[in-house]
This record gives structure tokens, sequence and C-alpha cells, in this order.
């Protein structure tokens, strides 16, 4: 539940970065479908610092994705499944900035460093994070499973007692 509340938080924190309409951009803004080219353009048009900005916020941008995917989707694949669904929902976001917002465009370098920030924080911190819940799980549920004599039914409890009273005679 933590894990599915922090991706809904986020998910209302990525709506506000990115479909917040910018109409200082309006005469700048323009898709971008060729990889590659935004990173270039950060490389030659903009200051390092502008640079390092743009393409760190959207490293950042993908790494919640990273961090909590983890926790919600199945052991399988899960590295894959963290990288195509955060590509998913970039392409939709960037599409919705694309066609609804003033001053925003689809740009693919986005969706790529976005994803690329995803699968970052997976590989450092989400893998281990993903793993050890579910072991915590894994765990809980195999102890639920094996009953203790502590947590066994009362009747089976008499059964063992009148065969061990049945036993000592």
């Amino acid at each position: 539940m933590v894990a599915f509340a922090g991706l809904v938080a986020f998910a209302a924190v990525l709506a506000e970065l990115t479909l917040t309409p910018s109409p200082a951009s309006s005469e700048l803004a323009g898709s971008n479908l060729r990889p590659g080219h935004s990173l270039r353009q950060y490389a030659e048009d903009y200051t390092f610092l502008a640079a390092c900005k743009q393409i760190g916020g959207n490293l950042l941008m993908g790494a919640p994705f990273g961090l909590i995917l983890p926790v919600l989707v199945p052991r399988r694949l899960r590295m894959v499944r963290v990288v195509l669904l955060t590509l998913l929902v970039m392409v939709l976001v960037e599409m919705a900035q694309g066609a609804l917002v003033e001053g925003r465009a689809f740009d693919v370098d986005d969706v790529i460093l976005n994803t690329s920030g995803a699968l970052l924080a997976y590989l450092l911190l989400g893998r281990r994070i993903g793993r050890r819940f579910h072991a915590l799980g894994e765990r809980g549920a195999r102890s639920r499973a094996e009953p203790t004599e502590a947590t066994e039914p009362k009747q089976a409890t008499r059964v063992k007692h009148a065969t061990r009273v049945k036993r000592a005679k």
C-alpha cells in the first residue's frame, strides 16, 4: 500500500511538473523525434550548468519508477517490466505535453533520459528494495502456512494431547 501511495503521489508531482503550461516557451518549443538531437542542442547552445539541469532533471524524473515499481511488479523479468512501464508512461506524458500543453512539445530525448533514470535507480537501489520487500512477503507467507504449536487450532492440540496420554498408559 505504501508503494502504491508513493506511486500515486509521484504521479501527481509528475503531472504538475510536465503538464503545466509554459507560455514563455511557446516560441521555442518544438517536437523532437530524432534521438540525440536535444542532447546535442544542450551541449552546443546551453551553458554547462543549464545542460546539467536539463539532463539531470530528466534522469531524476524517471528515478522514482526504478524505486517504486520493483515493489509493485512480480519478480519475474522485473527489470524489463520497470523499463517498459516507465517507457510507456513517459511516452504518454510527452504525447500529452505535445498535444495539450502550451509551450511544451514531445521530445524523444526526454523519454530516453526519463527511462534511463528509472533504469539507473533500479540498478543502484530499486533491485535491492524489490528483493527485500518480496523476501519479507515470502517469509511472512511461509510462516502463515506452517502453523506452530502456539498457532494450531485447539482441536488439533487436543488430539495430540489425547495421543500422548494413550502412549503414557
